[in-house]
């Protein structure tokens, strides 16, 4: 799978990638906020899925993570 990104992180003290397949931003309205659409998959350290480590996820470590892609293509 191609990624436009790898973006290093932990996920349960594991460090890990993010391979982002996709990312765009949706530009809010006047009733609406913007919002992000992403597409990405958890990678080990050398780039290979880490179907291993996506069994640790939960809610509130994907939230950490999509916030994380965020940061990255807003440059923040």
């Amino acid at each position: 799978m191609s990624h436009i990104a790898t973006i290093e992180t932990k996920v349960a003290g594991i460090p890990c990638l993010i391979g982002v397949i996709s990312y765009s931003k949706v530009r809010g309205s006047y009733n609406e906020p913007s919002s992000t659409e992403t597409d990405w998959e958890l990678l080990d350290r050398k780039g290979y899925k880490a179907t291993w480590l996506e069994r640790k996820m939960n809610d509130q470590i994907s939230n950490k993570l999509e916030d994380q892609i965020s940061d990255f293509f807003e440059g923040e």
